[in-house]
């Protein structure tokens, strides 16, 4: 409810979670990283590149995939188009997609087996996309930052892709991790102030 009080931009703001872990990001056993598919998704329209070829090239156009292809995206994208906002490759694909590397690498775009964008299961892998499945990843000040929602959501249907956002983090927790590791929780829209949450009520309704 607060959230949505304080908007007071003229489009439908964003709202993000950020995520306070008590990990140490430096060392590899502390990583925290991982994709959950939000139950409301994001409210956000998300355009899907696929480098495919066949038979799954089809199954991503079936599956809705704004572009497919393979060497002929590759050049395309060396030319200079990136009107997409996720990649998603079959493992075949990825020799023509190394090529890419420093175009898609500079802005996290390039698949990744971690996000779930580098599959066979190229059906299921854009479903989920387009439906509401963000990815999180922690950053090096052990924050984890991810869009779950817009202010003109329901404030049930935020809370529920909060809860959903939390208990996929919760669940992603690194063995090294040692001591607290949910340490605190703040929602803010876009250019909105924080507002800290009660993490124990938010894992609460992860549960029910």
């Amino acid at each position: 409810e607060l959230a949505k009080q304080t908007t007071f931009v003229a489009f439908d703001a964003s709202i993000e979670v950020h995520l306070k872990l008590g990990v140490d990001p430096r060392h590899a056993d502390q990583m925290v990283r991982g994709t959950v598919v939000l139950p409301h998704g994001t409210g956000k329209k998300v355009r899907v590149a696929v480098f495919a070829q066949g038979e799954k090239a089809q199954e991503a156009l079936r599956a809705g995939a704004d572009e497919v292809g393979g060497e002929d995206l590759v050049k395309k994208i060396e030319a200079g188009w990136l009107e997409f906002d996720v990649a998603i490759a079959t493992p075949d694909s990825m020799g023509l997609v190394g090529k890419l590397g420093k175009i898609l690498g500079r802005r996290g775009l390039m698949p990744n087996p971690k996000a779930g964008t580098i599959t066979f299961d190229v059906e299921r892998a854009v479903k989920e996309v387009k439906g509401g499945r963000v990815e999180f990843r922690v950053d090096k000040t052990a924050i984890v930052h991810t869009p779950f929602g817009k202010s003109s959501f329901e404030p049930q249907a935020l809370l529920e892709n909060l809860a959903a956002l939390v208990d996929a983090v919760n669940r992603a927790k690194p063995a090294g991790a040692k001591g607290q590791y949910l340490k605190s929780l703040t929602i803010a829209n876009t250019m909105g102030p924080g507002i800290r949450v009660d993490l124990p009520g938010v894992l609460a309704a992860a549960v029910a």
